[in-house]
């Protein structure tokens, strides 16, 4: 069975390829891990501040540590975007490639292979 050509416009590209399945999960496993750092962090500084009475910062340090676990979780779950900000030249503006033999000789070039 013959392959059938799509009608695709897109090129593909190396660079929009998605990174390995290591690699992300690893990437995902650092971001919440600094996620749920900085809640521990806060859920002891509220602790500190409490003992230490500064009465207007630890419900805004127990605050975070409640929202925290779920902005982690969706960072955690969220997929890395695959875009690398170049976009491909149109037809429109494509370089030209090769000339033609008509038109190297009016051009007064040789067509062909040159030796040096």
């Amino acid at each position: 069975m013959a392959r059938e050509r799509s009608d695709r416009q897109d090129a593909v590209r190396i660079t929009t390829a998605a990174s390995s399945r290591n690699v992300d999960i690893a990437t995902r496993q650092r971001r919440y891990l600094l996620s749920m750092s900085l809640r521990t962090i806060c859920f002891v500084g509220a602790i500190v501040a409490n003992l230490a009475g500064i009465s207007w910062l630890w419900p805004i340090l127990v605050a975070g540590a409640l929202v925290l676990p779920y902005v982690a979780v969706v960072m955690a779950n969220a997929a890395a975007p695959r875009q690398d900000g170049f976009s491909l030249m149109g037809p429109g503006r494509m370089a030209p490639e090769l000339t033609s033999r008509d038109e190297a000789v009016q051009s007064g070039t040789r067509p062909g292979p040159t030796r040096s």
